[in-house]
């Protein structure tokens, strides 16, 4: 192919690139060979990706259809082709710009055949493809109670993340699923859907990755076709779009592999769904010889900050290394704060006080944001904003009772404290599913009707009355019963108990145990974040006219919001104020990762610790407390490794961390539940403005190896110690960090 480069001048100076720092100006000009750039927090990373493929097209080096670009967001893929346009000075036209999904179905329009369809198949959304799989499952003979159709699509949503047909399932990739019959499930999934001639969102990629796998021909046509590919966020590619990104890319000697890869592996945060870090760590092994630039000139926030940010992301080992350093000149500002409080409720009291004085002092609440580790948390900060009177939003997702699980939970309470709320039982009469369709619903509904009576009385009648067939009938008397059963535990065992049994004699906690999405985890929590809120009120019926006036009372005229979201949501925002709760071992690095991944998820938790601190321009404000409210139970809480980790000479204590101990006589931080107890805190010293629980004497020091007993745990031995925390190996539960006041020796 003939070298463009030689051909004609740029159409325009190269003023676009007077623009850039030295660093930035390398990774833009470093057009030929393999590239990878370490682009840190703030430093300019979408600038270098748009100016680099300008520059290609600026300098004759490819036409702009013989340059691939891949985002992970349509928000990106836009922005990118507005950027260049934008440097051009004309619109950038006839561009390979968009999403990894949407360049797959590109390509699988014209090589359809090859995989069993035609080029006019059908796309189906999630609702089309669960139905599809239903079929299959039922067709399979699967109880679908027993092995819920979600988890069967979250296992081959897993298997195709990881470019996996059903031919290449190995032993070690199956899945027990459905007592082994999960690969014959998504092979006649898939067979069903060719019969369709349809693909479902996986398919995209994984079509196209077969297609370029076993028709050399075909991948030699892209070969040719892409002299230049750049890809953004490559930290967060899955294994599937590794697989399709190293296909085009790797290209046999003299052609170079001209692909240029834009990431930070500190902010790796989504290995849940499928990124593996392992992909840019060994980019240099995948493309030898590549360069590699990084990008450490922060433009976003104060030196202190950064400094803080960087040291505790030093503490991992698999990272290839950066440093970030402040690139703007007025890069002075106050330390990382730390905060140690009492407990939760004088954490979120800490917060909405400190975002009430900052509106006073006329911070625009826009550019104030408050980033937790777990979405149940939002609650607490939730009702004190709303008790302040200060405007706020929930990005990425539902406000707390706006959630359909919680939806779900309160349309249970509201039939038992008023059994005529129609529309609460209607709701959830079906949910979980118990064979109650609209046959049932319509003959409720009509002797409703006809009587006058409230649907739960009419269903009473059908059920008495033999009105129904047998199975619904059976189902829907079980419920009514449960429901009768709720009603009279509450003035015996209270709301909050009656809440926590009516959830699990129902089947609705065991419906999400069964469900594998990722989501699942996190809805289960809420509903237990629900049952504490439950024990802030004396009856049930002043918990729901509080939920119902909470429910009001938003969406006021006032448009600039304090933002509220989890850590995860956060990555790629930024603000002047970032708020930081719940740095505690157990919620953060949190146990349920740790427990299933180990250092590897130890690592990714560090990592999105450096993300939330990195999301502050000006100020960070990290806070930890004592004891921690849990599903209506007190739990005393350790400080996070991870604040041990922050270097002291850029951050600044508030309270007492060090001064700080526990409720006497609690579990360990985080191990699990007991009884609801009355808040009767041990005494307490002045610490600043909060007030701090005071440590005991220091008991005599338990040395490694020595055998201890839990009262949670059980027997284990001593591995570690680190002043009065201890990691301990026990024989059932595995490794756990504990306070020494909590363990005896055995």
């Amino acid at each position: 192919m003939t070298d463009l480069s030689t051909t004609t001048p740029p159409q325009s100076p190269n003023d676009y690139l007077d623009r850039l720092n030295p660093e930035q100006r390398a990774a833009v000009e470093t057009v030929d060979g393999p590239l990878l750039v370490l682009a840190g927090a703030g430093t300019g990373k979408t600038r270098v990706l748009t100016t680099r493929f300008a520059h290609i097209l600026m300098t004759r080096r490819a036409f702009p259809n013989q340059v691939l670009a891949v985002t992970f967001t349509n928000k990106a893929a836009r922005e990118m082709r507005e950027r260049v346009s934008s440097i051009l000075g004309h619109p950038a036209e006839g561009l390979w710009l968009g999403t990894f999904h949407a360049l797959c179905a590109r390509m699988l329009r014209r090589h359809a055949e090859l995989v069993g369809l035609t080029s006019n198949f059908s796309i189906l959304d999630t609702d089309d493809q669960m139905r599809l799989l239903k079929q299959v499952m039922e067709a399979g003979g699967i109880d679908m109670k027993r092995w819920p159709p979600q988890g069967l699509m979250a296992v081959i949503q897993r298997w195709k993340d990881r470019g996996l047909t059903p031919a290449r399932i190995t032993a070690e990739e199956d899945s027990d699923f459905a007592g082994n019959k999960a690969r014959a499930l998504y092979a006649g999934y898939q067979e069903r859907l060719k019969q369709l001639n349809a693909a479902d969102f996986g398919d995209l990629m994984l079509h196209v990755v077969e297609v370029l796998r076993g028709h050399p021909e075909v991948l030699a046509q892209y070969h040719r076709m892409f002299r230049y590919i750049l890809v953004d966020e490559y930290q967060d590619t899955n294994t599937v779009q590794y697989l399709w990104l190293r296909l085009l890319a790797q290209r046999t000697a003299p052609t170079p592999s001209n692909i240029c890869c834009v990431g930070d592996d500190d902010q790796s945060i989504y290995s849940w769904r499928g990124a593996e870090i392992e992909n840019i760590l060994r980019f240099e092994k995948d493309f030898p010889g590549a360069a590699i630039v990084r990008l450490e000139s922060n433009y976003r926030s104060t030196a202190p900050i950064l400094a803080a940010a960087s040291g505790l992301i030093a503490k991992n080992s698999g990272r290839l290394g950066k440093t970030l350093r402040p690139g703007r000149k007025d890069s002075r500002g106050e330390k990382v704060q730390v905060v140690s409080l009492w407990d939760s409720v004088e954490e979120a009291r800490m917060v909405g006080g400190r975002i009430e004085a900052l509106r006073r002092d006329g911070h625009d609440l826009a550019e104030i944001a408050i980033l937790v580790r777990a979405g149940s948390q939002t609650r607490a900060f939730e009702e004190r904003l709303i008790t302040l009177g200060i405007p706020y939003r929930v990005v990425g997702g539902q406000k707390f009772y706006e959630r359909a699980e919680i939806r779900d939970a309160m349309a249970y309470l509201r039939v038992v404290n008023q059994p005529a709320d129609d529309l609460a039982f209607e709701r959830i009469v079906n949910t979980p599913k118990r064979g109650l369709g609209d046959t049932a619903m319509r003959q409720m509904h009509e002797l409703a009707r006809d009587a006058n009576i409230p649907l739960l009385a009419a269903a009473h009648r059908l059920v008495e009355d033999g009105g129904m067939r047998p199975k619904p009938r059976q189902a829907l008397g079980e419920l009514l019963t449960g429901f009768g059963r709720w009603r009279e535990m509450l003035p015996g065992e209270g709301h909050v108990v009656m809440a926590g049994t009516m959830l699990d004699e129902s089947g609705y906690t065991d419906m999400w145990k069964q469900d594998k999405t990722p989501e699942a985890p996190g809805r289960l929590d809420n509903l237990k974040e629900l049952q504490r809120a439950l024990a802030e009120f004396e009856t049930l019926a002043g918990f729901l006219e509080h939920v119902a006036l909470v429910m009001e009372n938003d969406e006021q005229a006032e448009t600039r919001r304090v933002s509220l979201m989890t850590l995860h949501a956060a990555k790629g925002l930024e603000f002047d104020t970032v708020f930081l709760p719940g740095w505690e071992e157990g919620l953060f690095p949190n146990q349920r990762a740790l427990d299933e991944g180990g250092e590897k998820s130890l690592e990714e938790e560090r990592r999105l610790a450096y993300v939330g601190i990195t999301r502050a321009r000006k100020l960070c404000i990290i806070s930890h407390a004592a004891n921690r409210q849990l599903y209506g139970n007190w739990s005393s809480a350790i400080p996070s490794r991870f604040l041990e980790e922050l270097p002291p000479d850029h951050i600044e204590q508030e309270g007492s961390s060090s001064r700080r101990q526990p409720m006497a006589a609690m579990p360990s931080a985080f191990s699990g539940q007991f009884p609801l107890m009355a808040r009767r805190p041990p005494r307490v010293i002045e610490a600043g403005a909060w007030e701090v629980a005071e440590r005991p004497a220091k008991t005599a020091a338990i040395p490694v190896g020595t055998r201890v007993f839990h009262q949670k745990f059980g027997y284990g031995r001593v591995v570690a110690a680190d002043d009065n925390k201890l990691d301990v190996e026990f024989d059932k539960a595995g490794r756990k960090r504990v306070l020494d006041s909590f363990v005896e020796k055995a």
